[in-house]
């Protein structure tokens, strides 16, 4: 057994492809694809122009051009990056039981789940970026150059560890291709503990950014200590519904196989996530309103209006209740894994977290102000460009990455189907 166990070993560290580069490779299966393909990748080069124009006025005019003010000072960019983060965590849902209890399925789609994440981060550092008004400003927060606050700044904590998660995301994936690439098996010791560093690291992302809000003093509707299990509850299942749609398309448009018992095993992930999530929401609200005081009035204005202002009530009910809907979507799935109902339920319930995890959180922690000031916000065209730019530019990265990582593994998969013959 020895003996043919050298044999196949020796067998797969054969190059077959030497006259071929790793990265030439990559970026041809990368730019490769049908019509429809084409048209989707001019459609988010399209939509990435769109935004950079936007964006250069912004640069050039300032945030004055935004729907944000001295009242309302996070807007739309600042609420998206709150999503993306929990989508970059939720990559660790893969990760836990494909090498902690060594689930072969979900080890199949756990280099899918780490090209979303990379996506999602990617698009994290750009809403930083393009809120800070531009990447001028970005050197503030470069060790050694800028004014890099460590260890009291909570900002300067999440920079660091969505820089360190970027980069484990990104390293480790690629090792493992580039392995399998030549036909041959990554060596565990040389990147499974950066696996399991990853899984803290995933973790601490998230946490990080709630401990950013709730550690404002002057913003009582963010001053809960709820708010990190939630941020990690709700990432914990629109996460894994995101990771489910890409699945879903790569099963119905690529010769990539996905069993069906990864989406039963993502689907159990979701429910349990998301009815956690509700559980928590319901006892925000009963917090906020069994006992009212002066603190309730953000909440007050959330999902019921404040003095007239009432622009984000229709938001958050739409948001429970696709929030509601997804989750028994999900639970109640008379079809068994029917892919369109998957895709519904999925929507629904990545819908339903983006907007009350965004808008929800981010813009009542405003209002009133300290002094009681009641200020709507709305953002502005300009903004809404900028934020679909960055939307397809992380669009446009996850299908750049994903491309070639399914190629490689395919290859990889015939190349050891051969040898088990």
């Amino acid at each position: 057994m020895s003996v043919r166990r050298d044999a196949k070993e020796k067998t797969m560290t054969t190059n077959p492809n030497q006259g071929r580069s790793f990265i030439s490779d990559c970026m041809r299966w990368s730019l490769s694809g049908g019509i429809g393909f084409k048209i989707y990748i001019i459609a988010l080069l399209a939509v990435m122009a769109v935004g950079a124009f936007s964006y250069t006025r912004q640069f050039q005019e300032g945030l004055i051009i935004t729907g944000m003010s001295d009242i309302v000072s996070w807007g739309l960019y600042i609420s998206n990056f709150t999503f993306f983060v929990g989508v970059a965590a939720a990559a660790v849902m893969l990760i836990l039981p494909a090498y902690m209890l060594k689930d072969k399925d979900l080890h199949e789609v756990v280099i899918i789940g780490e090209c979303v994440a990379v996506g999602a981060l990617v698009m994290c550092l750009m809403f930083i970026t393009v809120d800070m008004g531009g990447p001028l400003k970005v050197w503030h927060m470069i060790p050694g150059i800028g004014l890099f606050n460590w260890p009291s700044s909570i900002l300067t904590w999440d920079m660091l560890v969505l820089n360190g998660y970027l980069a484990l995301n990104s390293l480790v994936p690629l090792y493992i291709l580039y392995c399998n690439y030549h036909n041959r098996e990554p060596v565990g010791w040389k990147y499974k503990p950066f696996v399991f560093l990853s899984i803290f690291w995933a973790v601490s992302i998230h946490m990080t950014t709630a401990f950013l809000y709730q550690g404002l003093p002057a913003r009582p509707f963010w001053n809960n200590p709820l708010l990190g299990p939630r941020f990690l509850a709700s990432a914990f299942a629109a996460g894994p519904a995101v990771i489910m749609v890409v699945l879903i398309a790569i099963k119905q448009n690529t010769k990539y196989s996905v069993d069906e018992q990864i989406f039963l095993k993502l689907k159990r992930i979701i429910v349990v996530s998301a009815v956690i999530n509700l559980l928590m929401l319901f006892s925000e609200v009963f917090k906020e309103f069994y006992t009212f005081t002066h603190h309730s009035l953000s909440a007050q204005y959330l999902f019921f209006g404040l003095e007239g202002h009432n622009s984000l009530v229709p938001w958050i009910w739409t948001a429970i209740s696709l929030n509601i809907i997804g989750t028994l979507l999900f639970a109640f799935d008379p079809t068994k894994g029917n892919p369109r109902y998957l895709m519904v339920a999925a929507i629904s319930l990545f819908t339903g977290i983006w907007i009350e995890k965004g808008f929800g959180l981010i813009i009542p922690g405003f209002v009133p102000s300290p002094m009681g000031e009641v200020v709507d916000y709305a953002p502005t065209s300009n903004e809404i460009l900028i934020t679909l730019g960055v939307l397809a530019t992380g669009a446009l990265v996850v299908t750049m990455l994903i491309k070639p990582a399914l190629a490689v593994l395919l290859k990889y998969k015939e190349a050891k189907a051969k040898i088990l013959k």
